[in-house]
């Protein structure tokens, strides 16, 4: 139970429920996690579940750099270094087609999910580098790998990510930081509530069993069980492993 022994993390959306999983696993493998989101109260709350002194929260907009770039101060300061980024926050936004979709809730959406991983990558390469490298997770989703009608705008944004992690992990592979992402099919969150509440209609009233039908395993993913995966990759299980897609997705993608 000492898979990240004296590594130090930071996981983004660390108050949602893969985020929490994340840290839990982490710190249950020995490492120090500050986890980073945006309502203080859910960040306390989180780690007042957890119930460790190996973690920590620092309240912060992914999308700004000056947050990015505080983040990974503090975790120089507190815990000497920076060994994991977990770039896990993101949105859905809005369910409509293309033709009706706001333009303002586009720009939310790329930036949380799109620039938020980029401008991570661009606080955590320095410090990662002064530790002689380290391992920069990003949470996609299958929505990077297929077509997702009524969500374009956050599929735009999961493949976009990947475009970016293929990119970072050539750029980065010389300095021996490894860059992945984790793309899983629905997991029981509270996001999946708002997704399932915003595509209900009098029609189609149980969606959750229309979407678990589509997957080949029947069922939502478990938070713990996409935290399971990222382990591996913030590992040195994972040691040659950079620039791939981690499918997590019960088949769907199959």
């Amino acid at each position: 139970m000492d898979k990240l022994e004296g590594k130090v993390a930071i996981i983004t959306g660390g108050a949602g429920g893969i985020g929490k999983a994340a840290a839990n696993t982490f710190i249950s493998e020995g490492a120090e996690v500050i986890i980073m989101d945006l309502d203080e109260d859910s960040l306390i709350k989180t780690c007042e579940e957890i119930g460790s002194n190996r973690i920590s929260y620092f309240v912060g907009d992914v999308t700004k750099p000056d947050d990015n770039n505080n983040i990974v101060e503090l975790a120089k300061e507190r815990y000497g270094g920076l060994d994991i980024f977990l770039a896990n926050a993101g949105v859905a936004g809005d369910i409509t087609t293309i033709e009706e979709y706001d333009e303002d809730q586009f720009d939310h959406v790329m930036a949380v999910n799109a620039k938020g991983p980029f401008l991570g990558l661009q606080s955590a390469i320095p410090a990662m580098k002064l530790r002689g490298g380290g391992s920069f997770i990003i949470t996609s989703s299958t929505a990077g790998v297929m077509g997702t009608p009524s969500i374009a705008p956050y599929g735009m944004s999961k493949h976009a990510v990947i475009g970016l992690m293929k990119s970072a992990a050539k750029e980065c592979a010389s300095m021996n930081i490894r860059v992945n992402t984790v793309n899983p099919a629905p997991v029981e969150t509270d996001m999946m509530r708002l997704l399932e509440e915003g595509m209900t209609s009098e029609d189609k009233k149980d969606v959750k069993a229309d979407i678990e039908s589509s997957i080949p395993l029947g069922r939502y993913a478990q938070p713990e069980e996409i935290a399971k995966l990222m382990l591996f990759l913030a590992s040195e299980d994972s040691s040659f492993i950079t620039g791939s897609v981690y499918m997590a997705d019960g088949g769907s993608s199959s």
